[in-house]
């Protein structure tokens, strides 16, 4: 293999953040005991900041960004990995302070990867990537909390985007009554073919509201918007419900009482995928391969060149993607 390769790099230009695609040399990749050959990479929220410079996600520039990866080894000095394994890393730093996935080749410490799943190939272990593997872990966060499937519902909020997507289609595997959110009703169709029983206008989420409770509706919730949209579904959750929070696409702030969980019970549970401990790592993937139904994940994937980063950056940051993009590193 050629000692060049592609990246996608974010660099200083004049105080502000400019990203483009670059050719680099094996020589300039980061310190790690194993070479990845990256296959495949995927855009999530974060990387979207990253990119456009909207947030300070570098936290050293220059910077290869992309906090997702899956590829073969290419070279191992780990006695756990060897040459042709198939791998993948979620999280770790990556595009914060160590190179990331959008590239051809990557170094990183073993203790970072994953093995592929068996029931994944490497593409649709980056169409789950991040965004999925977060979804598993909110799944499981309000399942630990004593949440089970019911006639009552649960709430995905940003249910058309890549959390939520992967959400909607685990929930409704696992037997939960699903209950959608989104501010695009023209996926309706879209998100149903998932598994939700009910649309869910987003507006009717993101108003804000004086009242400390609401009438009881969802059994519990995933949420990756936050701000007004998660203090919604706190006031409206039953009795010992459970919520898993993830995110922040609709702000940082969460603007709510105590009531619900001093007069409900209700737990908030927080979802961290960066530095989350490897056993849970290992646990979430094999739920996934256990319980993400293929033909539904293939069903809210595209697949884009990683030339179009600098489109794809703004659109994921404006709600205007769907599902999970893929990015080919070598397309």
């Amino acid at each position: 293999m050629s000692d060049t390769f592609n990246a996608f790099i974010a660099e200083d230009a004049g105080g502000k953040v400019q990203a483009s695609l670059k050719q680099l040399r094996t020589s300039d990749l980061p310190e790690g005991d194993v070479t990845i050959r990256v296959a495949y990479s995927t855009v999530n929220y974060k990387d979207g900041l990253a990119i456009t410079g909207k947030a300070k996600i570098a936290r050293r520039l220059p910077m290869v960004c992309g906090i997702d990866l899956a590829g073969t080894i290419e070279e191992s000095h780990s006695s756990a990995y060897k040459p042709g394994d198939q791998v993948l890393v979620n999280g770790w730093g990556l595009s914060e302070s160590h190179w990331g996935g959008f590239s051809q080749k990557a170094r990183v410490k073993s203790e970072w990867l994953v093995p592929v799943p068996a029931a994944f190939s490497l593409q649709q272990a980056m169409a789950i990537g991040t965004a999925g593997y977060t979804a598993m872990l909110c799944v499981m966060g309000i399942e630990h909390a004593g949440v089970k499937p019911s006639e009552h519902e649960i709430i995905v909020t940003g249910a058309a985007g890549g959390v939520g997507s992967v959400a909607v289609a685990l929930l409704a595997k696992l037997g939960y009554k699903v209950a959608a959110s989104t501010g695009r009703p023209e996926l309706k169709d879209y998100l149903t073919g998932l598994g939700a029983s009910t649309i869910v206008e987003r507006a009717a989420l993101a108003t804000p509201s004086r009242r400390p409770l609401d009438a009881e509706r969802w059994a519990g919730g995933i949420d990756s918007v936050g701000g007004e949209t998660l203090a919604s579904v706190l006031r409206g959750t039953r009795y010992e419900g459970a919520v898993a929070a993830c995110g922040l696409a609709g702000g940082a702030n969460l603007p709510t009482s105590v009531m619900p969980f001093i007069l409900r019970g209700v737990s908030l549970v927080g979802i961290d995928s960066v530095m989350c401990p490897k056993a849970k790592r290992l646990e979430a993937w094999r739920r996934l391969a256990q319980d993400l139904p293929l033909a539904k994940l293939d069903a809210m994937t595209t697949v884009e060149p990683m030339s179009k980063l600098p489109e794809l950056a703004p659109a994921i940051l404006a709600g205007q993607t769907r599902g999970r993009v893929v990015i080919d590193v070598n397309a």
